[in-house]
């Protein structure tokens, strides 16, 4: 039994109706004057890492082109400069913003998590279409603020959880959708990564290397001494002032298939049991949060349960034995009705148990390019939606952060009201929605 296989297709995309793939389209108001040359002119924030890659995703598509990049390390300029020669290079991010904002056309914000909402905000004032690293920001209040000024804009957003669009995670929204395994009774999903310290920070101070700029790094972030590799450049996540930890990283990612297939809308409530952190500086490891969000049309009960593990966490033995196989490292597992599906991530999905269901007959659908179909709908003048816009990846990323928030009040069932960012039952927890921000580094708007 093998499911279709797929390729990225961008004139499919263009010759299927946008409204039935995304949505009604939104009022475009705000948006940019169309570019004079025809082409996408886009500003890449960050240089290396995540944002080269997503570079290079987009420069496949042959109406994009590369007009600046903004990196505080410009050790990481050479290879832009051999790879995108005309693309203007700045070390300051407002600089750009300041030189180049009539000339360009849309950004990627792909830098450390504490600075996607300080950045991405500017862009959005000035009319720029905005494609945003996951999580989409690195706290509640800044993903609410930008989630709702980039609908009344009226820009084209995208956020890079690109495997959303991929083949696997979207026949499994599918597979759910079309009753599979009957109505969801609940949802167990999970990662391996550890992103997180259960030490203290060491006490020391490293020199700045020359081509770094530590004080625009810090950004919004209280400032610190530099320590040579704790920070910049790859373990930033661990840190709870610049990034979200195993479950802002990789839940996003994994949030995303059972949040659109379920359809689900804003948790009631939400409560850490796994591993509490040390400090106030660092994210802990082995973490697990449960989610209770209100049912669905494609749910068993008025409520639905949805467990998140990480690290050493796993589901519950009765779980890992309905699944008749190797365990993987990151995925979502749905127990139905009528049987389980197992999204391991990145996989094509499978049924279990397989003797009972193995005469399922898997749905085709059309390829679909996470890049190109940003580039394509900004292109069109906002007249359709990409799939991960912040209409749908913004309360999503809300899930997500409101599990980060709750580590800091381990076994505490803590009861969220969405409509205005509060918990009823923890002013201590409301506290947290938003940030402190660096005096000389706040943020109208924010």
């Amino acid at each position: 039994m093998k499911a279709p296989q797929s390729l990225p297709s961008r004139r499919q995309f263009l010759k299927t109706s946008a409204a039935a793939l995304f949505g009604a389209p939104f009022v475009t108001t705000g948006l940019r004057a169309a570019s004079p040359n025809g082409k996408l002119r886009h500003a890449a924030f960050g240089a290396s890492g995540m944002s080269y890659a997503d570079m290079k995703s987009f420069s496949k598509h042959a109406s994009w082109e590369l007009t600046a990049v903004c990196d505080v390390d410009t050790s990481k300029f050479d290879r832009i400069k051999a790879e995108f020669p005309n693309a203007r290079l700045y070390q300051d991010w407002r600089e750009l913003l300041e030189k180049e904002s009539g000339k360009i056309d849309s950004v990627n914000v792909s830098t450390p998590d504490h600075m996607h909402g300080p950045m991405i905000l500017p862009c959005i004032e000035k009319g720029l279409h905005v494609y945003g690293q996951k999580p989409l920001t690195q706290n509640l209040h800044e993903c609410r603020v930008v989630t709702e000024k980039a609908r009344a804009k009226g820009i084209v957003t995208q956020m890079g959880i690109q495997v959303s669009s991929q083949f696997s995670e979207r026949l499994a929204v599918q597979m759910i959708q079309d009753g599979a395994i009957g109505k969801v009774k609940e949802v167990h999903t999970f990662s391996n990564k550890k992103w997180g310290d259960m030490a203290p920070v060491p006490d020391q101070a490293d020199p700045v290397p020359a081509d770094f700029n530590w004080d625009q790094w810090l950004g919004v972030a209280a400032e610190r001494p530099f320590i040579k590799g704790y920070y910049h450049p790859g373990n930033w996540r661990k840190r709870r002032d610049f990034g979200t930890g195993t479950l802002g990283d990789m839940g996003c990612h994994m949030f995303s298939g059972w949040y659109r297939a379920l359809n689900l809308t804003m948790p009631i409530s939400v409560t850490s049991t796994g591993t509490a952190p040390l400090n106030a500086t660092n994210w802990a490891i082995d973490g697990k949060v449960e989610y209770l969000y209100p049912g669905t049309d494609f749910t068993a009960e008025k409520t639905v349960k949805v467990t998140w593990y990480d690290g050493d966490q796993m589901p519950p033995a009765e779980v890992q034995q309905a699944i008749e196989g190797k365990w993987p490292g990151q995925g979502s597992i749905y127990l139905g009705t009528e049987g389980v599906l197992l999204s391991a991530h990145g996989s094509t999905p499978t049924l279990h148990p397989k003797e009972k269901l193995k005469g399922y007959k898997y749905p085709r659908l059309e390829p679909r390019d996470h890049w190109g179909e940003f580039v394509d709908c900004a292109l069109a003048g906002g007249t359709a939606k990409p799939s991960a816009n912040f209409d749908y990846s913004g309360p999503m990323t809300e899930a997500v952060l409101l599990g980060c928030l709750a580590s800091a009040f381990p076994n505490q069932t803590l009861e969220w009201e969405a409509a205005t960012q509060t918990f009823k039952n923890s002013p201590e927890a409301t506290a947290l929605v938003k940030r402190s921000y660096r005096p000389g580094w706040e943020v109208s708007g924010l």
